[in-house]
């Protein structure tokens, strides 16, 4: 049996709602836009509520981080394969053409939109126990403050306290259309001859993947 069929059970597998959660705005019907947008504000609660009582000592910046570390696409989406979430999913053709049931995005969503049909279903206490069993060990195995401090300003920080000069951040490339656009930004070390790039779908994201190249490359010096 699927993991997702053990944890939710067939009896709210057969119900509206669980087939409005799984169901992507590309397919005919109503969609789990909606459901979405209640399963984020309910998984916030929730991991908010089990961080605090797990780590009484961490300061409000960390755990901030922390749960961004956590309710992020990519984290999401990792959770969404380890139930096969995609294996479920209502597409349209192109959509199904395209394999949106591997898509980050889209099986983050319904990851989501699953969590608000458990809400609206069974309750609060049902939907937590679904997210903290499936979250597993992520919630045991957090990293540390200094590893969850972005790219950019682990960069700033580690030439500041060696006394060298701050990094420059170039925006070298803009392809695509408006609402699909591709950046492609450099970084420069000054005094260690180190340029690096990164692509993204914004400026800021590839200002921080050239930026975690740069910080692997002064630190292998």
């Amino acid at each position: 049996m699927n993991k997702l069929t053990k944890l939710l059970g067939s009896e709210l597998m057969a119900t509206d709602t669980f087939v409005r959660a799984i169901t992507h705005r590309s397919a005919d019907g109503k969609n789990n836009e909606r459901m979405e947008f209640l399963g984020d504000s309910v998984l916030g609660l929730v991991i908010t509520t089990e961080l605090y009582k797990k780590m009484p000592r961490a300061s409000e910046g960390y755990l901030s981080r922390l749960r961004a570390s956590l309710v992020n696409e990519n984290a999401l989406a990792g959770i969404a394969v380890d139930l096969s979430i995609g294996d479920f999913l209502r597409l349209g053709p192109g959509e199904l053409k395209s394999g949106g049931f591997r898509r980050k995005s889209i099986i983050a969503d319904a990851f989501e939109a699953l969590i608000g049909c458990i809400y609206l279903e069974q309750g609060l206490d049902a939907v937590q126990k679904f997210i903290l069993t499936a979250y597993g060990s992520r919630l045991d195995n957090l990293p540390s403050e200094d590893d969850l401090k972005d790219p950019k300003s682990r960069l700033q920080e580690f030439l500041q306290s060696r006394g060298h000069a701050l990094p420059e951040y170039n925006l070298l490339e803009v392809q695509g259309e408006a609402h699909r656009q591709t950046f492609t930004a450099e970084c420069v070390v000054p005094g260690f001859g180190i340029r690096t790039q990164g692509t993204a779908s914004s400026r800021r994201k590839a200002e921080q993947e050239a930026a975690g190249l740069a910080f692997e490359q002064v630190t292998a010096k």
